[in-house]
């Protein structure tokens, strides 16, 4: 049955040899990798509008002005990410540039900041999906957190079934909703065109603020969130279809174009319609509804709204799951993350980015506003790293065009910079405060990992090492009853060496039973009973153990062999104490201890 939801659920398995052949055309490589920066424009002008609207209606016309210079930061990201696909055509994530050309703690923060940025991704734009829904259906709000966890494993499911068939199935949601914002924003600019321009907006309360150059940038920062998920395809180039790298750049370039355009014209028509931000309905939603009314429009473009910001998920789907890869590659996280599932996909990244980013959406009670503060701040800070590290790349490679290439990136480096310094700044007490503490202890956690395995490596070294033999060697084998299953482990320990010895841990008083059991069926192998007055069956059979391995010595060594019958259904198992689990986990501890597992198949 498990087998058949399996195949159900993800589908045949596929081949390694598979791989390249769920390579992803450009058409297909847009939704996977820009849902997340698409997705932005539904709540980028909400967020620059909640600053703002502190200080007033006079405020809410800076939103403009503020989107546009996000816009400008759009166009010098795009550019600076074109030339890292450039000079990495196998796939130039921050990480790697990072690493690769400012070394290894530049690597590592970049990589902690990107993948604190994509669990974030996901949280987010889960809550502002289902902020979308419960805005055209006001009575789903109290089910904000199990809307979003049933969201999470929609998407979850799907990237798991492999990165090709997702993105087929979110082509739709994705191109549905960027034709769903151009026909908002042209509808709405024919209207202004014909009904005229609200001049003044209806504040719902009275200014608490002056309009500052703080007030400004704190808007500035909340709009940065436009601008996550842009490197998403300079991390994903292998997946793209040969040429890859000339592939990646003009899906980045038309990502760009498409992002920049909805931002823009989603800002001034909501600076035309003096929209006001509320708690009850998002700004895009008021825009919709001013355009189309409650009509089918309305409908379909807050279902295409909800379908592309719960979708924008995959973009964290997509690259979390890849750069955990790298990062367990190079020792810096469990070397699970580098498994691949049965549909090639990185099946253990999936599951642990579902697992972190459903916690944050039940510890903030799936809110959007209360998310965005901790957002942003990781990725400009690895937009940084990775354009701090291309200028060193351009010169050392000795590129025919490396000044110019190097200003390009420079310009990038100093921009995202500076927001980053804005953000970090503006955002510190409002959550900004929990990603700053959290990166360097990410990064502390990256060498803890890494100096484990390479103590393992050390200690598995045969430099310098030298065979010894093991000159004594007692076999245990631990009984609860005399019958098939025990009897069956006896006669595979006597296989194992002359000196056996059957071992009963006598916990309710009376071992009678046990005692005439043994004398008919043990063969001549001697049993010893052990008391314990506490009823523990596994502590006076460790205590008797360690006195075999003093008695040996260091050279010796004892065998453990458990007798265990395996019912023929797994809820029969439930009825069962797992005695032999119980002592194979307190023995795995044990040095100079081997265990062996020896089953007992019940019939069914």
């Amino acid at each position: 049955m498990r087998g058949r939801l399996r195949l159900w659920l993800l589908g045949t398995p596929l081949t390694s040899a598979a791989e390249r052949h769920t390579r992803l055309p450009k058409l297909v490589a847009l939704p996977v990798f820009s849902s997340d920066a698409l997705s932005s424009v539904a709540y980028a002008t909400e967020e620059i509008l909640l600053v703002l609207v502190v200080a007033g209606a006079a405020a809410l016309a800076w939103s403009l002005p503020v989107g546009l210079a996000i816009v400008g930061l759009l166009v010098i990201l795009v550019t600076s990410y074109s030339q890292t696909i450039q000079a990495y055509p196998t796939g130039g994530g921050a990480y790697i540039v990072a690493s690769d050309n400012l070394g290894v703690l530049p690597g590592l923060t970049a990589g902690a900041a990107l993948l604190i940025d994509y669990v974030l991704t996901v949280s987010v734009s889960v809550a502002a999906g289902v902020a979308a829904i419960t805005s055209a259906f006001p009575a789903l709000d109290p089910h904000r957190e199990a809307l979003g966890l049933v969201a999470i494993a929609l998407v979850v499911t799907a990237n798991l079934r492999g990165i090709r068939e997702s993105g087929r199935l979110f082509a739709i949601p994705t191109y549905g909703f960027i034709a769903c914002m151009l026909i908002l924003i042209g509808w709405s600019a024919l209207r202004l065109l014909v009904d005229g321009v609200v001049h003044t907006p209806h504040m719902p309360h009275e200014a608490t603020n002056p309009i500052t150059l703080f007030l400004l940038m704190r808007a500035f920062a909340s709009g940065c969130s436009a601008l996550t998920g842009v490197e998403a395809i300079s991390n994903g180039v292998p997946a793209f279809q040969p040429p890859e790298a000339r592939n990646a750049r003009l899906t980045l370039i038309w990502m760009g174009v498409i992002l920049g355009s909805l931002f823009a014209g989603i800002t001034w028509i909501a600076d035309q319609y003096a929209i006001v931000p509320s708690e009850d309905e998002t700004v895009l939603s008021q825009i919709a509804r001013r355009a189309f009314g409650t009509g089918p429009f309305y409908y379909a473009t807050q279902t295409f709204t909800a379908l592309i910001l719960i979708l924008a998920a995959n973009t964290s789907f997509a690259d979390f799951p890849r750069l955990a890869s790298l990062l367990a590659r190079d020792g810096f996280l469990p070397r699970q993350l580098t498994h691949r599932g049965d549909r090639l996909a990185f099946s253990n990244g999936i599951l642990a980015l579902a697992a972190v980013a459903g916690a944050l959406v039940v510890a903030f009670e799936g809110q959007v506003n209360a998310l965005i503060p901790l957002y942003a701040v990781g990725v400009f800070l690895s937009f940084t790293l990775s354009q701090a590290g291309m200028i060193r790349h351009w010169y050392r490679e000795g590129h025919p065009h490396s000044g110019w290439h190097a200003l390009i990136n420079g310009t990038g480096a100093l921009t995202t910079a500076l927001v980053t310094a804005i953000i970090a700044v503006t955002k510190f007490t409002e959550g900004a405060w929990l990603v700053v503490f959290l990166i360097p202890l990410l990064v502390l956690g990256f060498w803890r990992i890494r100096r484990h395995y390479d103590q393992v490596t050390r200690n598995l070294s045969l430099e310098g090492w030298t065979r010894t033999p093991m000159r004594s060697h007692r076999v245990v084998v631990p009984i609860g009853g005399v019958h098939r299953a025990t009897l069956r482990a006896v006669d595979y320990a006597r296989q194992l060496g002359p000196d056996v010895t059957a071992v009963y841990v006598n916990s309710e008083g009376d071992d009678t039973r046990i005692l005439a059991g043994w004398a008919q069926w043990g063969d001549g192998v001697p049993l010893v009973v052990l008391t314990s007055p506490f009823r523990s069956i596994v502590h006076p059979l460790l205590d008797y153990i360690d006195g075999l391995l003093a008695q040996q010595g260091p050279e010796g060594f004892v065998t453990v062999v458990l007798p265990e019958f395996i019912p023929s259904r797994w809820w029969h198992h439930l009825l069962h104490n797992q005695s032999a689990l119980l002592l194979k986990g307190a023995l795995l501890f044990r040095r100079d201890v081997i265990v062996v597992d020896v089953p007992f198949h019940l019939p069914n």
